[in-house]
């Protein structure tokens, strides 16, 4: 412990030295911090170089566009989209929210029995086919960092209710995220994060489906 204070001691007793010699330079050739740095006053940050945009199905997911505005460029999620257009959502996708929207991608539609998903598509189903896409959705954002906290803090588990009123479970496996729903199946998140500007998308691989 001795020696781990000293080393200590000695790294901040050199930082300050190395500090103050650059300050004392600065007054002496008239030159600030953020001169010295090339910076000034007048420079902002633009958001979008903050954090790179995430692809998703060969397109980018820009932090500055809607749910599904970003969603209907991904060419994995043409069925989730025109599930939601089928389903009136779109305007409720498209509002401030925020929301947190677990995205089954084409290949997870193309799991399910092609007949129920035409049925659901069915003008007489669409109460049917909202309940299952909102089944998909909860109010609020909630990051792959939330979603961990609440997994570790549950014992391994998270409860998420969904807009839809239904329950997801979420845990890990393996290393990654896996949400289960109320018949047991399960779904794995691929993509995580992927920022939009009312609320975030994790892309996963297969529909989950309420009781």
């Amino acid at each position: 412990m001795k020696i781990q204070k000293l080393l200590g001691a000695g790294l901040l007793a050199a930082l300050f030295f190395t500090t103050s010699c650059k300050k004392t330079e600065a007054v002496e050739t008239g030159m600030s911090d953020s001169t010295e740095m090339g910076m000034n006053d007048s420079m902002t940050v633009d958001p979008e170089m903050v954090e790179a945009p995430k692809m998703v199905g060969g397109a980018e997911m820009l932090p500055t566009k809607n749910i599904v505005e970003n969603a209907v460029n991904s060419a994995d999620h043409t069925t989730l989209v025109a599930a939601v257009k089928a389903a009136d959502l779109v305007e409720t996708l498209s509002s401030a929210g925020p929301f947190t929207v677990f995205a089954p991608t084409n290949a997870a539609f193309d799991m399910l029995p092609k007949e129920a998903v035409a049925s659901l598509m069915m003008p007489e189903n669409k109460k049917a086919l909202a309940g299952v896409l909102t089944y998909h959705v909860v109010s609020g954002k909630v990051s792959a960092a939330d979603l961990m906290k609440q997994i570790t803090d549950g014992g391994g588990k998270a409860t998420l209710t969904t807009v839809a009123g239904g329950k997801l479970v979420a845990s890990v496996k393996d290393g990654n995220v896996i949400l289960t729903d109320e018949n047991g199946g399960e779904s794995m998140v691929t993509i995580a994060d992927v920022n939009q500007s009312n609320g975030v998308i994790h892309v996963v691989d297969h529909v989950l489906m309420p009781k």
